[in-house]
């Protein structure tokens, strides 16, 4: 808890990530409420210079351990989550930018710019879903 809400987002979280087991480089900025891997936090590598936004989650496993290196000089936009699979390694490349938002499962090659998709409209709601009692009434509802 204190990695993730102490003040010190490039001297005392890095630290704190460094103690629980992360291998974390030079000059790296660790946002608040940032959830780094609790199961496995040796399976998650972040390099020098990597910024690392408000709210990212990185998960170095599912179903077993994974591997997560995020390269030189990356930056980790808020609200990204990164998830590898049991046995994997998942690179994000050195000098690539994930945008607000994005899921990231696979490798990101290097200096690559990742946005999440863009909102689409899925259909209308003709039950608001605060006022629906169910969300079989809400989903009876949607319209096309």
């Amino acid at each position: 808890m204190l990695a993730r809400f102490t003040p010190g987002s490039t001297t005392l979280r890095p630290w704190l990530h460094r103690a629980r087991g992360i291998t974390v480089g030079r000059n790296v900025f660790i946002g608040d409420d940032v959830y780094l891997d609790n199961e496995y936090p040796e399976s998650i590598e972040i390099q020098d210079g990597v910024h690392v936004s408000i709210r990212a989650v990185i998960i170095a496993h599912t179903r077993g351990p994974g591997k997560v290196i995020i390269e030189k000089d990356a930056f980790v936009g808020p609200n990204v989550v990164i998830v590898c699979s049991a046995g994997r390694v998942l690179r994000v490349g050195e000098g690539a930018v994930l945008s607000a938002g994005c899921v990231i499962t696979r490798n990101v090659a290097p200096r690559t710019v990742l946005t999440a998709a863009p909102p689409q409209v899925a259909g209308r709601a003709t039950i608001p879903l605060p006022r629906a009692k169910t969300m079989e009434e809400f989903s009876s509802g949607l319209m096309p």
